[in-house]
C-alpha cells in the first residue's frame, strides 16, 4: 500500500498572534497583492484585499 494515499500530507500552520506580531494586523503578499489580516475583538480572522 502506497504511503502517500493512506494519511493526508501535512500542511504548514502558523500562528495567527506571531504573524501580527501580537497585535491583531498583518499585511500578506500574494502574487502581488496586499492583503490584511485582522483579529477582531470577537478572537475571529478576516482576511481582506
Amino acid at each position: 500500500m502506497n504511503m502517500a494515499t493512506k494519511f493526508p500530507p501535512v500542511l504548514p500552520a502558523h500562528d495567527a498572534r506571531k504573524l501580527t506580531d501580537q497585535g491583531n494586523l498583518a499585511q500578506i503578499v500574494h502574487n502581488g497583492q496586499v492583503y490584511t489580516l485582522r483579529i477582531t475583538k470577537a478572537d475571529k480572522l478576516i482576511l481582506t484585499k
